[in-house]
């Protein structure tokens, strides 16, 4: 056989063997539900009234909810972006043991305050993966990702004749790194996600580890643990809490 022709033979078989190496596509959309413990403080000036630091689960009463989050996804080679909604909302009611000043009003001990704190939370990520082995034994792979957290809700107290509320809005641009590891080749996966930001003693960050399993082609069910922290002053509020916890996941995938 001729050189020419054995050349031409190892380039067919490179293009039929590995075009999905190259341009590798994944289509679609995944149903969260996350169990997260809350735990966090709150202030709100107005002008020169200084607000009171407030203990949003013992002084207020807030209790740990659950919440649903929709994702959709879309990859191209070593390119990824997701763009996941997710609807936080936080409530309680309580006499409470102390005096309090929430946006130049005050609270005064052993009034009954109903109070919420309610946003929606979009996330738009971008990742590149600078290096990838996924064609090494069961895969692994690191990538760079870009992600842009959208914050925008209010807070509200209310007691007898008072009742005050701040809106918030915070887009926040993160930058961090994914981990990808094939346990199992297309069976068992693990994945490691960490982004953050700080500026100005402002300070952000979330921690994602999770495994996922498919059982069947197109289907993953996924198990994981989200930490999400936020430390802010911005515009008389500052807000410092953190919530974290476990989750499922359910993703349809092409």
């Amino acid at each position: 056989m001729s050189k020419k022709k054995c050349l031409a033979i190892i380039l067919i078989l490179s293009f039929v063997l590995f075009p999905m190496t190259v341009l590798a596509f994944d289509l679609g959309v995944r149903a969260l539900y996350w169990f997260p413990s809350f735990d966090g403080d709150v202030k709100v000036d107005e002008a020169n009234i200084i607000g009171t630091i407030i203990d949003l689960e013992n002084d207020l009463g807030i209790d740990d909810e659950s919440f649903p989050c929709l994702e959709a996804f879309l990859g191209i080679g070593k390119h990824h972006c997701s763009l996941s909604y997710t609807n936080i909302d936080y409530s309680g009611i309580k006499t409470i043991s102390k005096n309090m000043v929430f946006k130049g009003e005050n609270y005064s001990i052993s009034s009954l305050v109903d109070s919420s704190i309610e946003y929606l939370m979009i996330d738009f990520q971008y990742q590149y993966d600078f290096l990838d082995l996924e064609n090494i034994l069961a895969g692994f792979s690191i990538g760079s990702v870009i992600q842009l957290k959208y914050l925008d809700g209010d807070i509200r107290l209310k007691s007898s004749g008072i009742r005050e509320q701040e809106d918030f809005t915070l887009p926040i641009p993160m930058l961090g790194l994914n981990l990808h590891i094939g346990i199992l080749s297309d069976l068992l996966e693990a994945r490691l996600r960490g982004v953050g930001v700080s500026y100005s003693g402002d300070m952000l960050y979330e921690l994602v580890a999770e495994v996922s399993w498919t059982p069947f082609p197109f289907l993953d069910i996924y198990g994981g643990y989200k930490k999400f922290v936020i430390d802010i002053d911005e515009d008389d509020v500052v807000l410092d809490y953190d919530m974290s916890g476990p989750y499922i996941a359910v993703a349809v995938g092409f």
